[in-house]
């Protein structure tokens, strides 16, 4: 095998820089195996870290015609490859750090990064091998097989792995083309009109900084909460549990533009109702100076929807009446206009505010999810929810009575 390469040289390691095609990587590079340790349990615990992430990238590879990978790291061994330079002349200069990588016997080829790659890609040949000719960047390092060698290239393992970090969030949110939440959270931010301007934070955490007098939420909650409108539309849509794994497997491919579309329009359904049905939300989009803050201070709270720990609840609890009332979300919200949202009170003390310290307390999600679906409707509580329900509130309300009578505290 002889493949045309740039020779490169970082630290002290000389490398060099081509491109394989599919079917070259299935033929030639390994799994690695002896040659980062000689012990059988090591050798299973480096085999062991190839996950069936491998999976999804054979799918991404089948289904997504603007498939594109990061290089492939692989190291050589056995022998190394010979490279024979060309020299290559431009505007009175010259290189010779062009030429061809010859693989003339039987070296042994294995990744260093990007081990699921190699599988995936060899899954979906498997699969499809029309995909033999599509071609990925590869960077070749020399490895040798002995003491010293073996620890050089498991150093250089782990620091590639160690510092390779997944996509964040907020770059999901602003630049993926392929996630559906994605996109129409974009179209909202841009479009619709309880979200522009700068009623949406961007904040590193989900929480919304304490100077902050503007917003009603931020762009990850936003986010976070179309997720779980996500949820309830592909539910109606593909009559399936919406599964972590599905639908973060639907997210990972753009979906046709009819598909986006119905899932905006189902969100606009849903943010139109919040926004007409809830009084205080009309208040806030009125008021043009500072309009956050008489629903978000420090001194009495404000209202549980102006946080992010009160935001994410209300809407699972919104979608899970939706479910089981099947009314319109209009019917919904303008029902739960007439609940107090009011943290600085009943029910909500020692559940998400600390009357005393004048402080946000975390950790209640799930409690305030029930608390919300029987302050709406309480013949709406379902299964084991109810004693979850009284037990959750005595804990956080330090309530040592008779446990049936907990809820008394509510009405």
């Amino acid at each position: 095998m002889k493949i045309p390469a740039l020779k490169s040289k970082m630290g002290d390691w000389d490398y060099y820089v081509t491109t394989l095609t599919f079917e070259q990587v299935s033929m030639y590079v390994s799994k690695i195996d002896e040659q980062l340790h000689k012990s059988d349990s090591l050798k299973d615990l480096i085999q062991r870290s190839i996950t069936n992430n491998f999976l999804s990238i054979k799918s991404y590879i089948l289904n997504q015609p603007s498939v594109f990978f990061n290089s492939l790291v692989l190291a050589v061994y056995d022998d190394y490859p010979d490279w024979q330079e060309i020299e290559f002349k431009y505007d009175d200069m010259e290189t010779y750090k062009m030429g061809l990588l010859d693989f003339p016997s039987n070296h042994k080829i294995f990744p260093v990064d990007g081990q699921h790659r190699v599988e995936g890609i060899k899954a979906a040949l498997i699969e499809n091998p029309e995909f033999k000719t599509h071609q990925i960047a590869a960077i070749f390092i020399g490895h040798k097989n002995d003491p010293e060698g073996k620890q050089r290239t498991r150093r250089l393992f782990t620091t590639l792995n160690r510092y390779a970090k997944p996509v964040k969030l907020d770059d999901i949110i602003a630049l993926d083309e392929d996630d559906s939440v994605a996109i129409v959270t974009r179209y909202m931010l841009e479009e619709y009109d309880l979200f522009t301007d700068k009623r949406v934070v961007y904040a590193k955490q989900k929480a919304i900084p304490n100077s902050n007098k503007e917003a009603i939420t931020s762009i990850i909650t936003l986010y976070q909460a179309n997720v779980e409108l996500f949820n309830v539309y592909f539910q109606n849509k593909f009559n399936k549990k919406p599964t972590k794994s599905k639908v973060a497997e639907y997210l990972k491919f753009r979906p046709s533009d009819e598909e986006i579309e119905e899932f905006k329009a189902f969100c606009i359904q849903y943010w139109d109702a919040f926004k007409n049905n809830l009084s205080f939300i009309s208040d806030y989009l009125n008021l043009e100076v500072n309009a956050a803050a008489p629903f978000r201070n420090s001194e009495i709270g404000g209202n549980l929807l102006f946080r992010p720990i009160g935001l994410i609840p209300f809407i699972k609890a919104c979608l899970t009446i939706y479910k089981r009332e099947e009314k319109s979300f209009d019917e919904i919200l303008e029902r739960f206009n007439d609940i107090n949202f009011n943290i600085d009170s009943k029910p909500w003390h020692y559940v998400v505010w600390n009357p005393i310290a004048k402080r946000m307390l975390m950790n209640s999600t799930s409690l305030t999810y029930l608390l919300l679906i029987y302050l709406y409707d309480r013949e709406l509580i379902q299964g084991n929810e109810l004693q979850r329900l009284k037990e959750g509130y005595a804990s956080k309300i330090s309530y040592e009575q008779d446990l049936d009578n907990v809820l008394q505290e509510i009405d």
